[in-house]
């Protein structure tokens, strides 16, 4: 059995089925319990009553007409099914209900034995259960409306005398027939319920399995407020980072592979005229050839860098940095000017990833900027902010955002001037992995202004390569 909603719903029906043998147990024992309590009453009562009479009656010895009269009195007071048998079981004195109830199906003749050789004997009637608003006599009809004065009416005519002793068969009948459409009811309003939920599952199960097969596009329906519609909003925020990340990694190859023709041409080339040059063109040609190396060594340092901090792996360990020292440091190395607002500055971090934020936004600054670059530290709510100053051409404000993409460059920058465009995306992949941030402003003045914001604090699960 492979289908989830039919074991649900079997799993339903055996509860169900459970619950109705259960109930019908013990309504069973409770039914048990009450005709033993009204048999353990009756004959209490019957003992109790042939005491009273035996004080009442004359005695065993008298004539069988002096307790005759005695006993119809005593009858027609009491006003219940009673009669009075000798020690030789015969009948001294009835009432009239006795005469007329002894012949009742289902009359039951209960006995107490006096003491004296003599006997009580009573009816009791064991009736079907009475409707409500009915009355329980024999004629069916309202209590208002029976005759005055009848035998069976009267204050001994207790309920005791009408409520059956033993569970009879309407009783159970209609336990089972309540029972059966209970059962019949709730299974069949569950079927449609359970099935309603399972399908969501089925439709959650068909979206996977697109998603599987190449749609990255795909996404399933999430409306709902229950655990099946979390599940598919879960899917759904999953099936978006995958796709943005395939993307991203489709872009970063795609990238890297036409940014590797360029130096592997210009190697090419090199090593071709090479072996024909005169001395003074093989020293210029050897340069040439080291710088295209160089690139290739940066470019693919950097294509593998990105790779990680998009996938999210591990590139060192974290611990405290001190942003003075490493700010003073890649100052003095881009010959730039430094100018802390702090004397104290430390976060938590990859020393390593951080230096290299900062180094490519100094080279930055200097291919593209100008001579006059600045670097300053300050703090700010929540961490500390490095600023990269140039005097540039600055960026367009719609460019602003652009320029941190994998392999983006401004127009007119071109390929001659150094660098593939991964220098300003491995700058916000790094600030956004501990926590951070990095923008782009406009200096007054002109230029430019690379603003990144590291947390003092680096969070648990810091973003990686969101975009």
């Amino acid at each position: 059995m492979k289908a989830l909603y039919v074991r649900i719903y079997l799993t339903l029906v055996a509860l169900l089925l459970a619950f109705a043998f259960g109930s019908a147990w013990l309504f069973q024992r409770h039914i048990e319990q009450e005709r033993g309590n009204v048999e353990t009453a009756a004959g209490e009562r019957l003992n109790a009553m042939a005491g009273l009479l035996k004080l009442a009656l004359p005695p065993a010895t008298a004539p069988r007409e002096e307790q005759a009269a005695a006993f119809a009195d005593w009858g027609q007071r009491l006003r219940m099914p009673l009669a009075l048998e000798d020690a030789d079981g015969k009948r001294i004195g009835t009432t009239q209900m006795f005469l007329r109830r002894a012949d009742d199906p289902g009359a039951i003749i209960v006995s107490a034995n006096l003491g004296d050789g003599r006997s009580l004997e009573m009816v009791r009637t064991v009736r079907p259960p009475t409707p409500p608003g009915m009355a329980s006599g024999p004629t069916g009809g309202n209590a208002a409306a029976r005759s005055p004065g009848r035998p069976d009416e009267g204050p001994w005519a207790g309920p005791w005398l009408h409520r059956p002793v033993s569970p009879g068969a309407p009783a159970v009948s209609t336990l089972a027939v309540v029972l059966v459409l209970l059962f019949v009811g709730v299974a069949a309003g569950a079927y449609p319920v359970v099935r309603r939920l399972t399908r969501r599952l089925e439709t959650l199960k068909r979206g996977v399995e697109k998603f599987g097969a190449g749609q990255l596009t795909h996404r399933v329906d999430d409306s709902g407020r229950d655990e099946v519609a979390a599940l598919a909003s879960s899917f759904n925020q999953a099936a978006d980072r995958i796709e943005t990340l395939l993307r991203s990694h489709q872009s970063l190859l795609a990238n890297a592979s036409h940014e590797l023709r360029s130096p592997l041409a210009r190697l090419k080339m090199a090593f071709a005229m090479l072996e024909d040059a005169a001395p003074v063109q093989r020293e210029r040609l050897a340069h040439e050839i080291d710088v295209n190396i160089a690139e290739l060594d940066a470019l693919v340092e950097e294509v593998l860098l990105a790779s990680r901090l998009e996938a999210g792996s591990a590139v060192g360990e974290t611990h405290a940095v001190e942003l003075l020292a490493l700010g003073a440091e890649e100052a003095a190395r881009a010959e730039v000017a430094f100018e802390p607002e702090t004397d104290s500055a430390r976060v938590e971090g990859q020393e390593r990833l951080l230096r290299r934020a900062l180094r490519n936004l100094l080279d930055n600054a200097r291919r593209y900027g100008g001579p006059e670059v600045e670097l300053s530290l300050r703090p700010v709510a929540g961490g500390f902010e490095f600023i990269v100053a140039d005097r540039g051409p600055g960026v367009p404000v719609d460019l602003r955002e652009r320029i941190f993409e994998p392999f983006y460059r401004l127009p007119g920058h071109a390929e001659m001037a150094g660098g593939v465009g991964l220098g300003l995306s491995l700058v916000k992949q790094i600030a956004e992995r501990h926590g951070g941030r990095v923008s782009c402003q406009s200096r007054e003045g002109g230029g430019s202004r690379f603003v990144i914001f590291l947390p003092a604090v680096l969070p648990a699960q810091a973003p990686s390569g969101s975009r």
